[in-house]
């Protein structure tokens, strides 16, 4: 693992760091912010998920939640969505697809299985990377994440019961499997058989009998993807009939940016936290 930068904020320290990526066959990098109560033991983590064209930047820049971490004693690690680099297959005009639109799935069909593994990444092999190197308790993880990363969390927290503590999203899309920006990702992904992306759709695995203590979600009316990719009343439904207690709050003018995001990340932060516990809690 190679530190790319290191800064100090809030009394706590957030790290990006690159590293050789065996899920993903490619150089991978990631956001790590520790609080200072990492100084005094292990703390409990909380992953972010990034969207459509992101990587850990967007976040860690514009997201605000390093005040909130430190508040309540959180590591927040945000990985990348996508395995990167000129030999990993691409889509240079197409933003739905490719290098920064992973879905956190693992392909299956060529050329894209080889490095398209982000479902594994996510799960496996960047928890053991992070539990060796950073004094973190991986016995408390909560997820959360935005738009294709909502999508990721609640899917990985769906198909992974007991591994995350609370699981929360922003604007999450909602049926990728016939959403406009992600269908055609999936067809490349996982090929045309459409029982193979029942893996990777919330309703659908809730209609399957996967279930999840309580989620929370965060939605902006003003969205412009609200009725295209998002459409969270589909999920509103599916929690209602798989008794999976919802909050959903739709909020009045806000829209899918990073201004939407950074407006209510320290109450997904708290929210995750009292599920937690505090840093010196066991």
């Amino acid at each position: 693992m190679e530190t790319l930068s290191i800064a100090k904020s809030f009394d706590g320290t957030q790290g990006v760091y690159r590293h050789r990526s065996d899920a993903c066959q490619c150089d991978m990098t990631f956001a790590v912010f520790l609080p200072p109560q990492a100084k005094d033991g292990a703390v409990p983590v909380l992953w972010y998920l990034s969207g459509l064209t992101c990587t850990h930047q967007n976040v860690m820049d514009k997201g605000e939640y390093r005040r909130a971490a430190v508040e309540h004693g959180i590591a927040i690690i945000c990985p990348d969505t996508s395995p990167r680099g000129q030999h990993v297959p691409n889509e240079r005009d197409n933003w739905q697809f490719g290098h920064g639109a992973g879905f956190y799935l693992d392909a299956t069909q060529e050329p894209y299985a080889a490095n398209y593994r982000m479902a594994s990444y996510i799960m496996d092999e960047l928890p053991a990377l992070v539990a060796a190197n950073f004094p973190v308790d991986m016995q408390r993880q909560s997820i959360t994440g935005h738009s294709m990363g909502g999508h990721g969390a609640i899917t990985l927290a769906l198909k992974n019961p007991g591994h995350f503590r609370s699981v929360s999203a922003f604007a999450p899309i909602t049926r990728p499997g016939v959403a406009g920006w992600s269908r055609p990702a999936f067809e490349k992904y996982l090929g045309p058989d459409h029982a193979a992306w029942r893996a990777y759709d919330s309703v659908l695995l809730m209609e399957d009998g996967y279930r999840l203590p309580e989620l929370l979600v965060d939605q902006g009316k003003a969205d412009g993807f609200l009725d295209d990719g998002l459409r969270p009343w589909l999920l509103e439904d599916a929690c209602r009939r798989a008794r999976i207690p919802l909050t959903l709050n739709m909020r009045d003018g806000y829209d899918h940016s990073y201004f939407f995001i950074s407006t209510f990340m320290a109450d997904h932060i708290a929210w995750h936290a009292a599920r937690l516990g505090s840093a010196a809690s066991s």
